[in-house]
């Protein structure tokens, strides 16, 4: 179901020279820039009565009109489900995301996702695009997401991940023994060959990756990551180009590897990881009313917990 959107202001003597992105961003502060955009690109966003290019400079007096429709929630059915909430306000939600948990609807998975949760918990999130959810983890990722819950926030928070100012940190356990920390600058895109991956390719979406290591064990490393950027699959994807693909990934680990002479305990803990190994433990921004800098932490992962202590075990 949609919304009809009906918007209407005009341009200031102290905004006139500038981009019309710019000035509606300015305007209408309770949406995203990238949404603002996309309407201009549309002509949902017209200048009057014109349709103008993002860049296209306006002078005082224009008038900018938006009849837009604007996707809703109500499409999407509202599921009680238990969620770990780490901190509420009228304008944000954080959230410690279980494993196996799909963040949004889509094919195969329409219900029992974080976003049919949300709704559950609080039914004013359906007036929000995507129910207020600005960035994703994939499925089998634990960790710290955060939600808006007024379109303010919404619009506030996307412009922190656009101009990363967000600090998102992970720890993953890793195969292979890293020498060292760096910084992963490789662009990523569709998968040539199977649609359902990311790979390194050129001409992609930027992508920056940082990360040291935490601990070195026989055959694996714990290993803290920081997302300069938030593409799909990221830090699989770059880790795995470094020949350090996450422990029990799926999808990008490759052929299962073991150190040589290990106990049955280990084989059998490391057979049985059947999730990649990332957790987001660390998130922090600046709060989108107040202008506060927050910080939450998420404990590790039980699983995660009893990995690193069987590696920490195989290497004494």
């Amino acid at each position: 179901m949609t919304s009809h959107i009906s918007l209407k202001a005009e341009v200031t003597e102290e905004l006139s020279g500038n981009r019309l992105d710019q000035i509606a961003a300015k305007l209408f502060p309770e949406y995203s820039r990238a949404r603002l955009q996309s309407w201009i690109r549309e002509g949902a966003l017209l200048v009057n009565g014109k349709q103008l290019r993002p860049r296209d400079t306006l002078e005082d007096g224009d008038c900018l009109i938006v009849e837009a429709e604007l996707e809703s929630a109500e499409t999407w059915v509202a599921q009680e489900m238990p969620l770990t909430i780490v901190y509420e306000d009228e304008h944000l939600l954080v959230i410690n995301k279980a494993t196996d948990v799909v963040v949004h609807p889509a094919a195969g998975h329409q219900q029992g996702t974080l976003l049919n949760g949300l709704l559950y918990h609080c039914p004013s999130q359906k007036e929000l695009p995507r129910a207020g959810i600005v960035h994703r983890l994939d499925k089998d990722t634990t960790g710290l997401m955060v939600v808006a819950k007024s379109l303010i926030a919404h619009a506030n928070l996307v412009d922190q991940l656009q101009r990363r100012s967000v600090s998102r940190e992970y720890e993953a356990v890793v195969q292979g023994v890293a020498t060292g920390g760096g910084t992963i600058e490789k662009e990523l895109g569709r998968h040539p060959v199977n649609r359902k991956k990311r790979a390194v390719v050129e001409m992609g979406q930027e992508a920056v990756t940082h990360y040291r290591v935490i601990e070195r064990f026989r055959g694996h490393t714990h290993v803290q990551v920081n997302l300069e950027t938030g593409r799909t699959h990221q830090i699989r994807v770059h880790m795995a180009y470094l020949n350090h693909a996450l422990v029990g990934d799926q999808l990008y680990g490759g052929r299962f590897q073991l150190p040589s002479a290990c106990s049955k305990e280990m084989v059998d803990c490391l057979r049985g990881f059947k999730r990649q190994a990332l957790h987001a433990r660390k998130l922090e921004l600046d709060h989108p009313e107040s202008g506060e800098r927050m910080s939450w932490q998420a404990s590790t992962p039980a699983d995660m917990v009893e990995l690193i202590e069987q590696l920490q075990k195989d290497g004494a």
